[in-house]
């Protein structure tokens, strides 16, 4: 059963060039949208490791990663106990809509000895204005399972892309492990982005608003 924790209201601010101030959401386009990569940067994300498709209802994407691990202790390297990514995407939305992230759920499997402790951070931003505020969720060990944490903005706090306008969306992601007050000399903690068999993936789910004419 996955371990749940829900954020708080993620915080964001724009401090040039606001988009819609008071925006009225309104159901997905149903014309294609398109994701690029356009750039990767990260330990937790090497080249090849991460792979990103939209939804067919244009609700959401979807990142899924198949190197993503921080730990420490026994095989450990001594940089392997956090891990971060960034990713620069393209999103290529039908003309006269704009997006916003909504809503993120990140996923994963832990293995934390007593003791140990692990961080899960995340934010993201569109390209030339201010990032979102950095949500922070910890894990205490001991811990064997699944987990998953959701961070939600309510619609005040939305930031939607700016209309006409090529603003790419960045997000970022980080894992870190603490030995804690665990023996790291018999054992090891770790923390992985998205579950052992890669059979789920973080998702960012999309509010969408239309442009003015």
């Amino acid at each position: 059963m996955l371990n749940t924790l829900t954020a708080g209201v993620m915080v964001a601010s724009i401090l040039a060039n606001p988009v819609l101030e008071a925006p009225s959401t309104v159901a997905p386009p149903t014309g294609k949208i398109t994701i690029e990569v356009v750039t990767v940067n990260g330990s937790g994300c090497p080249i090849g490791t991460a792979a990103v498709a939209p939804s067919k209802d244009n609700t959401a994407f979807t990142i899924t990663y198949s190197d993503y691990l921080a730990q420490i202790g026994v095989g450990a390297a001594a940089t392997d106990f956090r891990k971060n990514c960034q990713l620069n995407l393209k999103i290529s939305a039908p003309s006269g809509f704009t997006y916003a992230v909504a809503q993120a759920d990140y996923r994963g499997y832990g293995y934390l000895a007593e003791g140990a402790t692990a961080l899960e951070r995340a934010s993201f931003y569109f390209t030339g204005q201010s990032t979102t505020t950095a949500t922070s969720h910890w894990f205490t060990g001991p811990m064997d399972d699944n987990w998953q944490t959701t961070d939600k903005a309510d619609i005040a706090s939305l930031v939607f892309a700016p209309c006409g306008e090529v603003r790419n969306l960045n997000v970022n992601t980080e894992l870190r492990v603490s030995a804690g007050t665990s023996d790291i000399s018999k054992t090891t903690s770790f923390m992985t982005m998205d579950s052992v068999d890669g059979s789920v993936s973080t998702t960012y789910h999309l509010s969408w608003a239309t442009c003015p004419a």
